[in-house]
């Protein structure tokens, strides 16, 4: 009789674990929501749209895209922090929310080491250091030359305090140990319009922002912050390559559920998104935007996130910056 609580406990165990496969199996059984937290038009919708189309043509139910932007993407994320943690709900997510806004909001509505399970990355793209051709820089190693003979003469833009361009241009200060003026605008386009003006000298902003005027020849990139140089651009050396190897910052996106969403639906949604990927559709997106897009498991995609948190938080730290 004492084997009785014993045999029952592994007869839970079993059931917990075929309902949960049987769960798995039978995910989505309704429409899925994919919170966009930024702008309708920007990279992140047009990449969630994308993915969302994918995953809708496999797993047969629509992905529904909403945009919920605000607050350097806290709004539309707190949505998917507070949502059934039952598949249905996704966040299309970046390094701000992930890893950098804890260290520039005074408070947040949600602890992002606590409140997704990540899923996959789906694309990452490396930051560019471009600038106007009257500068007069042929190499990054000419313009940090500038910057140390003139500290705080060079102006370059970002779309904002605590903006992925801003801090890779923090970044860029402090590998190179030089001291530039940060001009922060509302948004990546009009400080790039300014750039191409000559209002100011440079940027640190991700492809597809400053590739078509790259192109079109009225702005110069000088390197890409990555280990390994863009097939789109391949012309442009990488921060290694040009003498600051210390240099590499990238913005990436990713799929994220809500904490506590069962592993095995996880498990499905990274198979689909790994699929979804490799697809000619998505694979064109590369060529257009210049992201590059990539599968990796939850644990990888868990492991880059740590490490982009560690990464940031020093250099806000350091930098002294916040949002407002």
């Amino acid at each position: 009789m004492r084997l009785l609580p014993r045999t029952f406990a592994a007869f839970l165990i079993l059931a917990a674990a075929f309902a949960s496969a049987a769960g798995a199996q039978t995910w989505p059984t309704k429409p899925i929501r994919m919170i966009a937290p930024f702008p309708a038009g920007g990279l992140v919708d047009v990449l969630a749209r994308a993915v969302g189309e994918e995953l809708a043509r496999t797993l047969g139910q629509p992905v529904i895209v909403e945009n919920r932007p605000g607050a350097g993407g806290n709004i539309g994320a707190d949505v998917v922090a507070k949502a059934e943690p039952d598949g249905h709900t996704l966040l299309m997510t970046s390094p701000g929310i992930q890893s950098i806004n804890q260290f520039l909001y005074k408070s947040m509505p949600f602890d992002p080491e606590q409140a997704f399970a990540p899923v996959s990355l789906v694309a990452d793209m490396p930051m560019l250091v471009v600038i106007h051709p009257k500068v007069g820089a042929k190499t990054l190693a000419e313009l940090i030359e500038m910057a140390r003979a003139k500290p705080g003469k060079l102006t370059f833009g970002s779309a904002g305090v605590g903006t992925t361009g801003h801090l890779g241009l923090a970044l860029l200060m402090h590998a190179a140990q030089i001291d530039v003026t940060h001009v922060p605008y509302r948004g990546a386009a009009p400080s790039v319009t300014d750039l191409i003006a000559g209002q100011i000298d440079g940027v640190v902003d991700n492809p597809p922002t400053v590739m078509p005027h790259i192109r079109a020849g009225t702005i110069m990139p000088l390197a890409v912050a990555a280990r390994e140089r863009m097939s789109v651009l391949p012309d442009v050396p990488t921060s290694a390559e040009a003498g600051l190897p210390g240099w590499e910052a990238s913005s990436w996106f990713g799929v994220v559920a809500p904490a506590g969403t069962p592993p095995e639906i996880i498990r499905r949604l990274h198979e689909e998104l790994a699929k979804a990927v490799r697809q000619p559709g998505m694979q064109r997106f590369t060529t257009q935007s210049g992201a590059r897009m990539v599968a990796t498991t939850p644990a990888e995609f868990t492991r880059l996130i740590g490490e982009e948190r560690t990464k940031w938080g020093a250099i806000i730290k350091a930098a002294k910056i916040s949002a407002e």
